[in-house]
């Protein structure tokens, strides 16, 4: 069985590699929208530094939320997701090998290329390492509960829109405790609690997400 994760795995990331565009317009969107605020709120190092963490965190949201309808939809078209709700792994597990596939295509750039947008926003040196610590938490997280809605609105029309509709209010606590985290760190405050919180949701959505996620496949493909 593991081996068929294994093999699952490699092949979504082979496939995700093959279309490279899809990457690079996903970090291309989170750089320029990041990159936008300056312009709107103006060149002031004290407000950027202040808005920082909330736009990079939005921003990194709203970068997920573009790739999520493509998570389980294009098994669908070519119909090899019916021959994965029939393989031997069960389903729950082969959801789990497509959110890893999915996270380190589209969270891991998002990680990588945080740091220097938060150089760009005059975020205070002590907020660098736990910007990317929350973020190495949480962007798993959004991409579990993603693959839920993913999930429950496979073949309908406007996917993409029902996805963020459906999602964006489960984000909401991600967002929150990721922000307070890093803006604890800056002013001195205690950042353990809210780095625990985001801990516990991501060990609750890991189990129950795919669970989720799976139900609603089999729900799609009946």
């Amino acid at each position: 069985m593991t081996r068929a994760l294994i093999q699952i795995l490699r092949r979504d990331l082979r496939l995700a590699l093959r279309q490279g565009s899809d990457v690079a317009v996903l970090v291309m969107f989170f750089v320029i929208t990041v990159s936008l605020f300056p312009f709107a709120v103006g060149p002031e190092p004290v407000i950027l530094a202040r808005i920082a963490a909330g736009v990079i965190w939005v921003t990194a949201l709203l970068a997920t939320m573009l790739s999520l309808d493509r998570l389980f939809q294009s098994d669908f078209d070519d119909g090899s997701l019916d021959l994965l709700v029939t393989s031997s792994p069960p389903l729950e597990f082969i959801v789990l090998a497509k959110v890893a596939a999915h996270w380190l295509v589209a969270g891991l750039p998002l990680i990588v290329a945080a740091p220097f947008l938060a150089v760009a926003l005059r975020l205070p040196a002590d907020g660098y390492l736990i910007l990317i610590a929350v973020m190495a938490i949480g962007t798993p997280t959004l991409s579990l509960i993603g693959a839920i809605g993913a999930a429950l609105t496979l073949g309908a029309r406007r996917s993409g829109v029902l996805v963020s509709l459906l999602v964006l209010p489960l984000f909401i606590p991600v967002l929150v405790f990721g922000v307070a985290a890093i803006d604890a760190g800056i002013s001195g405050l205690a950042v353990r609690p809210h780095l625990l919180i985001l801990g516990a949701m991501l060990i609750a959505t890991l189990p129950l997400a795919p669970w989720a996620a799976a139900t609603a496949l089999r729900q799609s493909l009946t």
